[in-house]
């Protein structure tokens, strides 16, 4: 199996393979015709360029390739020939500064990269001395100033088009690594999580039964593909159901987003609590101008989706939301409001079917206790055996193995059940911070930030935003010979954005003179976000002094 030919090839001979299988729209639509399309004939035919590119690259099976773009079509294309060449392909966010860029790379082995010239300039040169392994860089050319070729860089376009267009496919198996997403945890650096090619059967499946995908809808899902969502299901799946993507170049705005679901009859919709916390944030009477007659099922993910969001949506856009549940290792929905489904507005939903799901806690020896009483919280533990689930963290196989007792994967998201079968989220077992959807470990901050000359120590911490859910704030020890100023708080902030990139980096900073820590010397980030929230401090008997 490849995820390739499963998506794609699979409509050679039917009507879908003049269908448009990709519609992006530029900056410019709709006030102008600025949108590109590909059908799914010209997308085997471009994938196919793509991998015979690879193939004169000497990418062997199994190396990586990264990308560092936008919503744009050369990063479809770049996807699917890295699959169909047998390579593995690992997506980064296109806001990521040199360090995030620098870690992932490096943690996966980069071969090759696509990217633009601009955030070449910006972020690759610079740390382009620090990854010897990375062989080839292929760029697309955004810069009208920039037009002589840099050196030890191809031309994306002009290698492409002189590629042959010759249908082939390397051949893969079911286990072998086709995708590496990267996830932020709240210790030590990004983990690396390795998908295969066998998830592209999971993902065709999850997407009609969580989704209601079907063969001619027209789907919009507004997750960037450098996160998993913008990849599983908003590619993979949307390709193998056989419908047509919008991907929308632009960042959001309120009412560009109503003229496509409106202008390009979209029938099915998936997005993020944050982005429709924006949408109530821009009103009612933005909203009412416009109708989505067409639109038959809209869902979210990302972060818990606020039961108002719902009540508002339904009140003034006349959909209702379906909230669901999954995560980057689960690869695919586990757990969702169904079609047909009555929502509980706050809830998650149930269990897609064949995915077996309870609530427990793990104990000593690999032992587990199961909750099976309405209410009660506990983790959420799935049993093993659907086909997106991830196969290993990459360089660090020992987490990997604490992810499970016995044969149920522990996803550390807390939650419980209600006597209806609903499961409704509680929190994180740990303190990850989900920003706008965005998953950000806290040391990944703290590390950019002890880079600054003037801080001693740092830590972050999720601090809730009634748009993005949650934003970072970080709480940063001082050098002896340095002072609290606003001078420095400016220069701090300027300088992790500089590094880190605006999604990643704190919008705030607070001086204090020590942190609190355990006697270990390990940060207690909950305490200082129990006092930044007025929250219990719970159990300190591990704390060293502090006030």
């Amino acid at each position: 199996m490849n995820i390739c030919s499963e998506i794609l090839d699979r409509h050679l001979g039917s009507e879908t393979i003049n269908q448009i299988a990709v519609r992006t729209l530029g900056p410019y639509w709709p006030s102008e015709p600025d949108q590109h399309d590909l059908t799914y004939a010209d997308l085997i035919e471009e994938s196919c360029r793509f991998a015979d590119l690879l193939r004169t690259l000497n990418l062997r099976k199994g190396e990586r390739v990264f990308s560092l773009l936008p919503r744009k079509l050369e990063l479809f294309i770049s996807f699917l020939g890295t699959l169909r060449a047998g390579g593995v392909f690992s997506p980064l966010f296109c806001a990521f500064g040199p360090e995030p860029i620098l870690a992932r790379m490096v943690r996966g082995e980069a071969k090759i990269l696509v990217t633009r010239t601009s955030d070449y300039l910006k972020k690759i040169s610079p740390i382009r001395h620090q990854l010897p392994q990375l062989r080839n860089i292929l760029l697309i050319n955004d810069d009208p100033a920039q037009s002589e070729k840099i050196e030890g860089t191809l031309d994306f376009h002009q290698a492409v088009r002189q590629s042959s267009s010759a249908l082939f496919t390397t051949e893969t198996n079911d286990e072998d690594l086709a995708l590496i997403h990267f996830t932020s945890g709240t210790t030590g650096r990004p983990k690396a999580a390795a998908h295969v090619h066998a998830a592209a059967k999971f993902h065709r499946l999850s997407g009609q039964k969580a989704l209601d995908l079907r063969s001619r809808d027209i789907f919009w899902c507004t997750a960037d593909p450098g996160w998993v969502t913008g990849i599983s299901y908003g590619v993979i799946s949307p390709l193998a159901n056989g419908v047509t993507m919008i991907v929308d170049e632009c960042e959001f705005q309120a009412q560009r987003w109503y003229q496509i679901l409106q202008n390009c009859a979209v029938d099915v919709w998936y997005t993020a609590p944050t982005a429709l916390r924006m949408l109530v944030k821009a009103g009612q009477e933005l909203a009412s101008q416009f109708e989505f007659t067409k639109l038959r099922f809209a869902a979210s993910v990302g972060e818990p989706l606020n039961p108002e969001v719902i009540y508002w949506a339904r009140k003034h856009l006349n959909i209702t939301i379906h909230d669901n549940w999954w995560q980057t290792e689960t690869g695919g929905i586990l757990i969702a409001n169904m079609p047909g489904m009555k929502v509980k507005p706050g809830s998650m939903g149930k269990p897609l079917p064949n995915i077996e799901v309870r609530i427990g806690n793990r104990q000593k020896n690999n032992a587990i206790e199961w909750i099976d009483t309405p209410g009660v919280h506990g983790e959420i533990a799935i049993h093993k055996g659907w086909s997106s689930m991830f196969r290993d963290y990459l360089g660090d196989s020992d987490r990997y193995a604490k992810c499970f007792s016995q044969d149920w994967y522990f996803s550390g998201d807390l939650a419980y059940r209600d006597r209806d079968g609903y499961y409704w989220f509680v929190g994180r077992a740990d303190d990850v911070i989900k920003s706008s959807g965005h998953l950000i470990g806290p040391f990944e901050i703290e590390s950019v930030l002890m880079e600054h000359p003037s801080i001693l120590e740092a830590a972050a911490i999720g601090i809730p935003d009634p748009v993005a859910g949650e934003i970072v704030k970080a709480f940063v020890a001082l050098k002896p010979e340095f002072q609290p100023s606003e001078d420095l708080n400016s220069d701090i902030l300027a300088f992790i954005r500089s590094r880190v990139g605006p999604t990643m980096a704190p919008r705030q900073i607070a001086f204090i003179d020590d942190l609190p820590k355990t006697r270990s010397g390990k940060i207690m980030r909950r305490l200082l976000k129990a006092r930044e929230l007025g929250l219990p401090e719970g159990d300190l008997s591990t704390l060293e002094a502090f006030t």
